[in-house]
């Protein structure tokens, strides 16, 4: 996220590129520590913020949304319904290992069990996604709009999963495109 990070500075924006604990032995992330450290950091900003994030991100950029001083987020490929995502067995199950195999948590971990958020959302997905199925946004797109949300839903042909985290693709000049409104 470095090189959207350097793009978003040059085009005015301020940004903090926030890391959270990750899965895995020496991460201690998972629920709800992940959450946590991505609450905590969206937080402390003062003033308004717009969430982004990408695949594990772009989940945790929209959960976030609910915080009071978010304004707007983005999601570029992310994974926004995990109780979808663990049926489908996404990324090798890793939505069961963030949540430690609690169903229970879904409602409070998952994107689209949140709804609706108030705040207006971008969903940026390629369709030739193999990590990230399109039809998980395609489901937060419909769940969040049944729910009164302003939700917009760009589908990218001939986009997979990691075009989004370079500057220099459509797929990103849409999201700062969509930026500059907030």
């Amino acid at each position: 996220m470095r090189d959207l990070e350097r793009d978003c500075h040059a085009r005015g924006f301020a940004v903090q590129n926030l890391e959270y604990r990750r899965l895995g032995p020496l991460g201690g992330g998972g629920w709800p520590h992940t959450f946590d450290d991505v609450a905590k950091a969206v937080s402390a900003i003062d003033g308004p913020v717009v969430t982004v994030g990408h695949s594990a991100g772009g989940q945790l950029a929209v959960w976030a949304a609910s915080l009071p001083n978010v304004v707007a987020t983005v999601s570029q490929a992310g994974i926004l319904d995990l109780r979808e995502a663990s049926r489908l067995g996404v990324c090798g199950g890793q939505v069961d290992r963030l949540l430690h195999g609690r169903s229970d948590l879904y409602e409070q971990a998952s994107p689209i069990e949140r709804l609706p958020l108030g705040r207006p959302s971008l969903l940026v997905q390629g369709l030739d996604d193999r990590i990230v199925p399109p039809q998980l946004a395609r489901r937060y797109h419909a769940a969040a709009t049944a729910a009164g949300d302003a939700c917009e839903l760009v589908e990218l042909a001939g986009v997979g999963h990691f075009e989004h985290i370079d500057p220099a693709t459509p797929a990103w000049h849409i999201v700062a495109r969509w930026l500059i409104s907030y």
